[in-house]
């Protein structure tokens, strides 16, 4: 069934790649793909299951991350509005098992591709296929960088950067806990509680209950890019 003219004007607001002249890939868009809703928290996608849909989130964020054989959780990527995820895609086009963790960190509205779709819109349109690499060129530097801090970057400098980047986003006061900063970063809470204590002596930050306030952005900056 196809989606209604409402659907099809809110995707075109919303998807940049409709608004780029490809009719045949604009009806064929139209024709396959289907709106769904998902609630905050809900998981979308376990290590292992088969990817069948191809989503590009409309509204919200989703998390995407790897689960280590220790209950340790580290943070891949996240997803917004018009994104899709890079894994979903490559293990559709290679047909092999997601290898991570998917799961909405707002509640979410998607625009669903079935995945047959998604390999024969390859063949036929070229702006489909510019979007599905430059996803994966996005993504894959979002990985690396990853594999970069866990590997070379020692894990006080990584919180202190994760506290400057969310700092950019919320002012001077996070809202968040420090298991959520082990689960983002792929560390335990009882580290993250030593070093934040550690920050807190020195005056660049102060730890309440469910939020942490930074004193002293310009040093957490300076510390995160130490040696």
């Amino acid at each position: 069934m196809s989606l209604s003219i409402d659907q099809q004007a809110s995707l075109k607001q919303r998807i940049p790649f409709l608004n780029q002249g490809d009719d045949q890939l604009n009806k064929l868009f139209y024709t396959q793909a289907s709106i769904t809703h998902l609630k905050s928290g809900q998981p979308i996608c376990h290590e292992g299951n088969e990817c069948s849909h191809l989503a590009i989130v409309l509204e919200g964020t989703a998390r995407i991350y790897k689960l280590g054989e220790n209950g340790k959780e580290i943070t891949l990527y996240r997803i917004g509005q018009g994104e899709s995820c890079i894994l979903t895609a490559s293990c559709i086009l290679s047909e092999i098992p997601f290898p991570a963790f998917a799961v909405c960190e707002t509640d979410i509205e998607a625009a669903i591709i079935p995945a047959a779709a998604v390999q024969q819109w390859l063949s036929e349109s070229a702006l489909w296929r510019d979007y599905i690499f430059s996803l994966v060129a996005s993504r894959l530097s979002n990985i690396i960088h990853v594999v970069e801090d866990v590997v070379f970057r020692k894990m006080d400098r990584r919180i202190a950067g994760y506290l400057c980047s969310r700092a950019t986003e919320s002012g001077a006061l996070i809202t968040t806990t420090h298991q959520v900063i082990a689960s983002e970063l792929g560390t335990s809470r009882e580290v993250v509680s030593r070093i934040l204590k550690d920050f807190e002596q020195e005056k660049l930050i102060k730890v309440t209950r469910g939020a942490i306030q930074l004193l002293d952005v310009d040093s957490l900056s300076t510390k995160q890019h130490e040696v």
